[in-house]
């Protein structure tokens, strides 16, 4: 035995040398508290540390929780015996301590931390070879309705025990929709949203999954897994809207009422109501169970049909599925009499009128439902005032309400007027309406002209438009005032062109003969004019209206000299601007109405661009067109009668041109000052716009960019930003500090196309805070310093010379004034 230990020690030594472990500080060291890590499932010997002894020292004791698993030897070499299971125990917990030749522990004991790593070496497992579970239809997608779960002995904060869940098949599997969905986390088990709306267990009661789950996040092929089997059973959603719930108005019971009830599918739903219809009084509420009241007596004739909206939440605030629509009719009871349509209601009936014939309806309304008992009316007449020449003249249809003569003919000279109390009932309620009949005369009088012929009227054609020209009158012998013996005036003959028209003076009949349209000579020089008086009510059976209704003059219209008239208002014509001279452009008409020659002119051609024929009216081109420099171009066409006076009318004539590209393309605004700091730290570039005078489409101008000289490529470049825009950079930076002149050549890219090569003068100067520093020199015009003191000296001089003079002029002025005064002081008489 101890020839085998010797042994043993031995080749661990062996081993600890040939594999490094003699290595002084990273395998081997002096006894002190350590952690070691150590995968589980090695090799078993392994080495794990050669601790050194200190004298007196000379052998080692290991205690704790070795499990007969770890070992040390005299030497101090600490190893394992077999493999380690993280599973077993995660961590071992050990002592060493160092001993002298008697045993007495000399130093230590220290504690020694071997933490047992974890390896994939446990497959995961469901808790359950199969889950039950059941699932309302129409559920909230994505809510879980069923957990399953799987264990795994690996190490949870490593891969190894990192779990993933995943649904494999499906059965039955309708158009390859998946129905149900898991968390791959958490195992939960809920309805993807094809599954929350297609799920029914009319056609399918039941569902088969199976499920897998797998280590290492489901993202190794060599990880482990396992599957379980999941029966859901599909049970019928209860989340369904009542039926119509109808309610009697006015209800006098106690309320709140209950008066349906809605129920989510699982306990713990929080119940609301939605009106849709923003209502200033919902009298409707409901309480957390889901059953719904009324909390007001409703009235029908207020609202008669209420439309809102149950919805259930979960504890969060969030739906559980769509809201469901509640529909309340109001029931209607008899609480509403009949009511008049008016408070008198007014008849008119004509002395003739046949008996049975209508004279009116007479319509109540009762505000209860229609087409029901409650609404259900009957007429009656309780009263005829007055009573003569009998009562019972009239009668009434007992449903309709239509007012009928019962007895005899009416008579206006009898009785011009009756009132009738009439009863109108429902089954409950009685209201007494009025009605007042009128006898209206019949029109049985024609109207008469009070003459037949109003002779000959003569008058300009230039009279005014709305001028009466003429009075007529013709009178009725029917009751004044009414239809029958209002007259309306038409005119029957001699006015086709409806150039003339009467109105009529409703108090007296009288009628005015009004000019409507424009006279005209040329047209209808004399017109034979014919009235026609009529009634606008029907006249009675056998009376009929005759020459007596008619009247006639003769209007003689007389010439005047008018101006031509053109047919349009404003010509218009449209050419292009490059139109050869001498070309057609258009063309102006117009006519006397006398039927003379006109003569045509221009006025106000500016531009001198257009000449009229005379005779014809065409207009054409004498000088070449510019569409740039105006258009549409406007000028005024003169219609002059040739012969008589001499009118003239005016008319427009436009003539719009169209563009042709006829202007090479330019710089935009004027680019003097453009410069550069000198001396160019770094190449730079100037931004520059072009335009031309030609008309562009929506999108604008497309200019292209190019130099102008094949010599300015090695110190400049164009670059094309956009159609109007192109960037003018420097290729280097060895300048001199002067002016260069840039030549870039534009073309518009036009049919045909145009280029134009414009100028861009460069300055490199000195700059003195961002700016252009020039030192300012002699220029022309300018005097130097010596020529500028000249000037100032003799301007000095000129001054004084000038001021001398005045002062000596008012020096001599003043001497002569004082003479003068003594001269007049010796010849003043004295006073006494």
């Amino acid at each position: 035995m101890i020839l085998q230990a010797h042994l043993h020690s031995l080749c661990l030594l062996m081993l600890y040398l040939a594999t490094g472990y003699g290595q002084e500080g990273k395998f081997s060291g002096p006894l002190k508290p350590m952690t070691f890590s150590i995968y589980e499932g090695q090799e078993p010997s392994q080495i794990i540390f050669q601790f050194k002894a200190n004298p007196p020292a000379v052998t080692f004791e290991l205690t704790g929780e070795t499990d007969n698993i770890f070992m040390i030897e005299r030497e101090g070499l600490l190893y394992c015996t077999r493999a380690l299971d993280r599973e077993t125990r995660s961590t071992h917990n050990l002592q060493v301590a160092a001993l002298d030749a008697n045993g007495i522990i000399v130093e230590g004991p220290v504690p020694i931390t071997i933490e047992v790593k974890d390896i994939n070496d446990n497959r995961p497992m469901f808790l359950q070879s199969k889950y039950e579970g059941s699932v309302r239809q129409n559920s909230r997608p994505g809510k879980p309705f069923l957990y399953v779960n799987a264990t795994d002995l690996d190490d949870p904060a490593t891969p190894n025990g990192q779990l993933y869940y995943q649904i494999v098949i499906q059965l039955p599997m309708i158009n390859n929709v998946m129905y149900f969905q898991i968390n791959n986390k958490t195992g939960a088990i809920s309805l993807t949203r094809e599954g929350s709306q297609e799920l029914n267990p009319a056609k399918n009661p039941s569902y088969n999954l199976v499920i897998s789950v797998k280590d290492m996040g489901g993202q190794s092929e060599n990880s482990f897994s396992d599957t379980t089997s999941v029966d859901i059973i599909v049970t019928e959603n209860i989340w369904k809207a009542p039926k119509p719930v109808e309610m009697v108005e006015n209800s006098t019971d106690p309320h709140p009422i209950k008066i349906t009830q809605v129920r989510w599918n699982d306990p713990g739903a929080r119940y609301s109501l939605v009106d849709k219809e923003k209502l200033p009084r919902f009298p409707f509420s409901i309480d957390q169970e889901g059953d719904i009241y009324v909390t007001q007596p409703l009235d029908r004739e207020e609202k008669d049909a209420y439309v809102f909206y149950a919805v259930a939440k979960d504890e969060y605030g969030k739906p559980l599925s769509y809201p469901l629509e509640i529909h309340v009719k109001v029931k209607d009871i008899n609480d509403n009499p009949p009511t008049c349509p008016s408070p008198v209601t007014v008849f008119e009936v004509q002395e003739n009128e046949r008996l049975g014939n209508s004279i009116g309806t007479l319509t109540a309304h009762d505000r209860d439902e229609e087409n029901t008992a409650n609404s259900f009316l009957n007429y009656r007449i309780v009263e005829q005032t007055p009573k003569l020449p009998m009562d019972g003249l009239f009668l009434i249809q007992t449903y309709a309400g239509m007012l009928q003569l019962a007895k005899q003919s009416l008579k206006k000279q009898d009785t011009p007027q009756y009132n009738l109390t009439i009863e109108v009932s429902d089954k409950d309620f009685k209201t007494l309406c009025f009605v007042q009949i009128n006898i209206i005369d019949i029109n049985d009088q024609i109207p008469i002209f009070e003459k037949s012929d109003y002779g000959n009227l003569t008058l300009a054609e230039d009279t005014n438009v709305g001028s009466t020209i003429l009075t007529i009158q013709a009178t009725d012998a029917d009751e004044p005032f009414t239809g029958s013996s209002k007259i309306l005036y038409h005119i029957k003959k001699g006015d086709s062109e409806g150039r003339l028209g009467v109105d009529t003076d409703p108090h007296t009949n009288t009628g005015y003969v009004i000019i409507k349209k424009p006279l005209d000579f040329e047209t209808a020089a004399v017109s034979n004019i014919v009235f026609k008086a009529e009634n606008p009510e029907p006249l009675v059976f056998g009376v009929t209206y005759n020459a007596s209704s008619f009247a006639k003059f003769t209007l003689i219209v007389t010439d005047v000299n008018e101006a031509p008239q053109f047919s349009q208002h404003v010509f218009q014509a449209k050419v292009s601007e490059d139109v050869a001279i001498g070309t057609k452009v258009g063309n102006v008409t117009a006519k006397d109405p006398e039927g003379l020659d006109i003569s045509y002119s221009l006025r106000g051609d500016a531009r001198g661009w257009l000449k009229i024929d005379h005779v014809t009216g065409e207009i054409f081109s004498v000088a070449p067109l510019d569409r740039e420099a105006g258009s549409p171009y406007r000028v005024q066409v003169v219609a002059t009668e040739v012969g008589g006076s001499s009118l003239s009318s005016v008319s427009e004539f436009h003539l719009i041109l169209m563009d042709v590209n006829d202007n090479p393309p330019r710089l935009a605004k004027d680019y003097t000052g453009l410069f550069f700091c000198h001396p160019l730290s770094a190449p730079g570039s100037l931004i520059f716009e072009a335009t031309d005078d030609d008309q562009h489409l929506f999108r604008g101008p497309h200019f292209t960019f190019s130099l102008g000289s094949g010599s300015l490529q090695n110190d400049w470049e164009v670059s094309k930003i956009n159609g109007t825009h192109a960037r003018l950079s420097t290729r280097h930076t060895d300048f001199e500090e002067r002016e260069y002149v840039v030549l870039i050549r534009i073309n518009d890219g036009g049919r045909p196309p145009l280029e134009g090569i414009v100028s861009l003068p460069v300055t490199f100067c000195s700059c003195v805070e961002g700016s252009c520093f020039r030192p300012a020199g002699r220029q022309t015009g300018i005097p130097t310093v010596g020529m500028a003191v000249g000037i100032l000296l003799t301007t000095l001089l000129v001054i004084g010379i000038i001021l001398a003079v005045v002062f000596i002029r008012i020096k001599k002025d003043k001497g002569k004034d004082n003479v003068e005064s003594a001269q007049a002081s010796e010849v003043k008489p004295l006073r006494s």
